[in-house]
């Protein structure tokens, strides 16, 4: 069941701060609002008839009668769905965005849209049977590709076969009954960073996912910049080297094609089979397939083939990043995604390519750092974004 919306443009403000500052007396939220006393009392009255919020006690009296307590409406839940390229992730949130149950599964997106939303859908219903759902307000999702976000579906995504101009949003707004927003995973991942990671308070930021492919979510003036055709950020295409290999898009030598999760894998696996690497060898022994993880693993291992991947693999992102810092001039840049786990040891590669190469004045005093979100940086944008639009007027 979908929840009613804000009526003005007062109310959707309210409810904002609310969702972002937590509990609020009436007074402080005249200050911020800057709305008479009887003003404020009409919209918070309406709000509540609307089921969207609720009093909560009194607060300490600044010197007057003492204000009361204003909050949430406890039952508003937002649904979030984190695609990735090999994983789902489920989660439901209340109306400040705290994770009140999150699940997830390995999944292959080349699967299609139908089999891998039907798995989303399977695993919110866990969620639901765990009593976290007692309606739904909004579904925010995140897809790895790029995304028309006016239509609410992927176009022409790379790594998603089946998917293309497939009406996520409509289709799981029908299954659901509520509103529903589609993005790119990356600017989800932006957005829980803007909200509850180390990005709060930062409004000209960077993120880089490095997971099965890259890509880079541009937050300017505190809202995400899409561009015209909704693939702003995709740097996993800018050509590192025109003799390179060729990339899942087509074109050779792209940035994705030297140091995704599947270049590598691809990398470690050849490294495994031509004895190069004995580490990598005994771990491909045990399994089909090498990942990410088990080049970590190799590298804290002390596995110099493993550390060269890493170190070579950084190199290549600074030297994209470098471009971007001089043309962006950010204040902070957010390294996150599976292959991030690599840790330090590609975080300070990436640090060293950036300070070298861009102008002093543009990393005098950038931040260069890994996510501290632990894998909720997607599911707690997806509940953002949906946020973002429940909470603004109707």
């Amino acid at each position: 069941m979908s929840a009613s919306r804000p009526e003005n443009v007062h109310q959707a403000r309210l409810l904002r701060l609310l969702r972002d500052e937590g509990p609020r007396s009436r007074a402080e939220l005249g200050d911020v609002v800057h709305l008479s006393r009887s003003k404020l009392a009409v919209e918070l009255d309406r709000l509540a008839e609307l089921g969207l919020v609720e009093t909560a006690g009194l607060a300490a009296s600044r010197g007057g009668r003492r204000s009361s307590v204003v909050r949430l409406a406890p039952g508003l839940r937002f649904v979030a769905f984190d695609i990735g390229a090999t994983s789902i992730d489920v989660a439901v949130t209340n109306g400040e965005l705290e994770v009140l149950g999150h699940v997830s599964e390995d999944c292959d997106v080349r699967q299609g849209a139908t089999v891998v939303l039907d798995r989303a859908l399977d695993l919110l219903g866990k969620l639901r049977d765990e009593g976290l759902l007692p309606s739904v307000h909004g579904t925010g999702i995140g897809v790895p590709g790029p995304v028309s976000f006016r239509d609410g579906m992927p176009v022409v995504p790379p790594i998603m076969p089946g998917w293309d101009r497939f009406p996520v949003r409509d289709a799981i707004s029908q299954e659901l009954g509520c509103p529903v927003r589609v993005d790119n995973d990356v600017n989800i991942m932006a957005l829980g960073e803007l909200h509850a990671g180390l990005a709060s308070g930062v409004d000209d930021f960077l993120l880089v996912k490095i997971g099965t492919g890259i890509g880079c979510g541009i937050v300017a003036g505190g809202a995400i910049h899409r561009g015209v055709s909704g693939s702003a950020g995709d740097i996993g295409h800018i050509r590192v080297d025109e003799a390179g290999p060729m990339c899942a898009c087509g074109n050779t030598g792209c940035l994705e094609a030297y140091f995704g999760g599947a270049a590598l894998a691809r990398d470690a696996t050849a490294a495994a089979r031509d004895g190069s690497s004995p580490q990598l060898a005994l771990l491909l022994a045990d399994r089909a397939e090498l990942t990410a993880r088990d080049v970590a693993e190799a590298a804290a291992a002390g596995d110099a083939v493993a550390v060269r991947l890493v170190r070579e693999g950084g190199r290549n992102v600074g030297q994209v990043l470098a471009g971007l810092v001089s043309f962006f001039n950010p204040g902070l840049v957010i390294v996150a995604g599976g292959v991030a786990g690599l840790g330090h040891t590609l975080l300070a590669e990436i640090r060293g390519v950036v300070y070298r190469r861009s102008p002093p004045l543009a990393t005098g005093n950038l931040p260069i750092v890994l996510s501290e979100l632990a894998g909720q940086a997607g599911v707690i944008g997806a509940a953002r974004l949906i946020s973002d639009h429940v909470f603004t007027d109707a």
